[in-house]
């Protein structure tokens, strides 16, 4: 890690930080990760990712696991990475468990690139990126999310694709990235590619793919974003270097065993799934007149309000209505957007209501 770099990003959690810095600012500024979720937890919060339903018998596991946390986990986590390795299909030894995404994300950046390494970024993308890029000393390039996959990974050390894309919800064609993923190889540039959100498509994981490191996040489709667990997969010496790297004992046994469980809940999956489609859908039809809406695989819609005055309005108009939206003009690139996850369908008929009522 970047000693300058992390002199340059300190900020101070405890004090107001500005809503939102500029694209030229950001370089220098706080990269500290916009929360998600309202500060008051009596508001509907159409601002998370994360999914509002968990599986039956969750909160069991949880508390079955209680025990076995009076001792330090083991280190090998074989259930977990069994689990985890027949979910997205690969094998056990390749996937690398983590204390949420952002540590997998952390781990994936720190150990393939250097001080003064080229790196390629979407936009708008997952500010989160920027972060761990800037803290190891990297230097980002940012390129439109939709013309990611045009980009010559033989002039860069490390490309980062997000699939489907937070905000916008767009996911990549599974053949042209993967033709893609092809590409970086014979370059010899390692791919990283972020699936928080592909658990709510039916688009095949790269996990296991030599040259690529996928990310994974297990918050946003089973509902615990507060446990923090996800994982990395990698192979070869990218998978050594991460397994290597990674903390011991660095994911406590309730997590672990929460999310071992849900792993195997299909139906749960295949309902949230359905669920997600068919209300973003629905959505999309009773807000397509308001606001121009981008297309989405992911359980949120990005939404131009057409300038930044309008987004203040909507803001302030939907949290007068009891009802908490994400403000997007912190994304880089964007400046009068918006966020709405898609949550159950009683509560989108209130969103609804809210966002068609300015």
């Amino acid at each position: 890690m970047d000693p300058d770099a992390v002199d340059a990003l300190v900020g101070h959690p405890c004090r107001d930080q500005a809503a939102t810095a500029s694209d030229d600012q950001r370089g220098t500024s706080n990269l500290r990760i916009a929360q998600e979720g309202p500060d008051d937890r009596l508001l509907l919060d159409f601002s998370s990712t994360t999914n509002p339903a968990i599986p039956t018998g969750a909160v069991q596991a949880y508390q079955s696991a209680f025990a076995a946390s009076r001792s330090y986990p083991s280190d090998s986590y074989c259930d977990f990475r069994i689990a985890a390795a027949e979910y997205v299909g690969c094998e056990p030894e390749q996937v690398i468990p983590t204390a949420g995404r952002m540590a997998a994300l952390r781990l994936s950046i720190a150990t393939t690139i250097d001080s003064g390494d080229s790196i390629v970024l979407p936009k708008p993308s997952f500010e989160g990126y920027e972060r761990e890029v800037a803290l190891q000393g990297g230097e980002p390039t940012f390129v439109s999310h939709s013309e990611m996959l045009d980009v010559d990974p033989a002039e860069y050390d490390l490309i980062v694709v997000d699939t489907p894309n937070n905000p916008t919800g767009q996911a990549y064609d599974p053949r042209e990235l993967s033709a893609f993923a092809d590409h970086c190889q014979r370059a010899g540039t390692p791919l990283l590619v972020d699936e928080a959100f592909l658990d709510f498509t039916d688009i095949p994981s790269l996990a296991g793919r030599d040259g690529v490191v996928v990310t994974r996040s297990l918050a946003n489709l089973f509902g615990f974003p507060g446990l923090r667990i996800g994982f990395a997969v990698a192979t070869g010496t990218y998978r050594d270097r991460l397994d290597v790297t990674r903390l011991p004992w660095g994911v406590g046994e309730p997590a672990v065993s929460l999310a071992t469980y849900c792993l195997d809940q299909p139906a749960f999956i295949e309902e949230t799934r359905d669920r997600v489609e068919r209300e973003r859908t629905r959505l999309e039809e009773h807000l397509d007149e308001h606001f121009d809406i981008f297309p989405s695989a992911a359980p949120f819609l990005l939404l131009d309000a057409g300038s930044s005055e309008r987004v203040d309005d909507v803001i302030a108009h939907a949290r007068e209505e009891g009802i908490v939206v994400r403000d997007a003009r912190d994304f880089r690139g964007l400046d009068s957007h918006i966020r709405v996850s898609v949550r159950l369908p009683d509560e989108n008929d209130q969103l609804i209501a809210a966002l068609t009522d300015l």
